[in-house]
């Protein structure tokens, strides 16, 4: 497993448990407002962190954290994913898994076989801006149709989140995505940050009444609808 990040410690990344957070590294999209660029394209100044690491420190810290979320990168290009879950699970933490909806095969197999909690997936756009949003080719499509199908049948805890960025998401896009993932859990719109780690600077923000009007607008679409990245 290439691990290139670790944060021992975070109240953000699990809803409403104390967590650690690792990264894996390689994603099969491009998003250009991404800000973990350096995880996507994997350049070799990138250290990776051993597993022995990983879980020594895991193992010292039983009984004080409550979950470990994966993210990335895309989490299940890994083929051992599974696998090293695994290996978190034996140690008695709840699983949180980020990720693009590319791969529903292994995102339902790692629900099925109980090795995930929780799923945060990605919305990238409306279906009709989903390629271009995202930088991928059509051959995606459909997987992360599947893949938003299945978590809306409930079978494991989840969220669909947004990073609105203004360049790429209108008021009318953001109703539609809406009116696609109607009945969900929950969905948390996210402002775009601009930073030294984005794949191509210089997209813009919503101001914080306008990303409130958004959540507002969107609250007969989810159970729960929040704002994240807002002060």
């Amino acid at each position: 497993m290439n691990i290139y990040g670790f944060n021992k410690t975070t109240l953000l990344d699990y809803p409403g448990k104390l967590a650690a957070t690792i990264f894996l590294g390689g994603c099969n999209f491009r998003c250009p407002f991404c800000h973990n660029s350096s995880l996507v394209f994997l350049p070799d100044s990138l250290d990776i962190i051993s597993e022995d690491t990983i879980f020594h420190t895991l193992n010292a810290r039983k009984g004080i954290l409550e979950g470990i979320c994966i993210t990335g990168g895309e989490p299940t290009l890994s083929p051992d994913l599974g696998e090293f879950i695994n290996k978190i699970k034996n140690l008695g933490f709840l699983v949180k898994l980020d990720t693009n909806g590319s791969n529903p095969k292994k995102l339902k197999d790692l629900v099925h076989k109980g090795l995930v909690d929780y799923v945060a997936m990605d919305i990238k756009n409306t279906k009709e801006k989903y390629r271009l949003t995202a930088g991928l080719g059509s051959s995606h499509l459909n997987s992360v149709w599947e893949s938003v199908d299945f978590l809306l049948s409930g079978h494991v805890d989840y969220e669909f989140r947004t990073t609105v960025v203004k360049e790429f998401h209108t008021s009318s896009d953001l109703l539609d995505i809406g009116v696609w993932i109607k009945g969900a859990k929950a969905i948390y719109l996210q402002a775009y940050e601009d930073s030294g780690e984005v794949i191509a600077p210089g997209f813009s923000s919503y101001s914080k009444k306008e990303m409130h009007e958004f959540c507002d607008m969107l609250q007969p679409y989810a159970h729960t609808v929040k704002l994240r990245g807002v002060d």
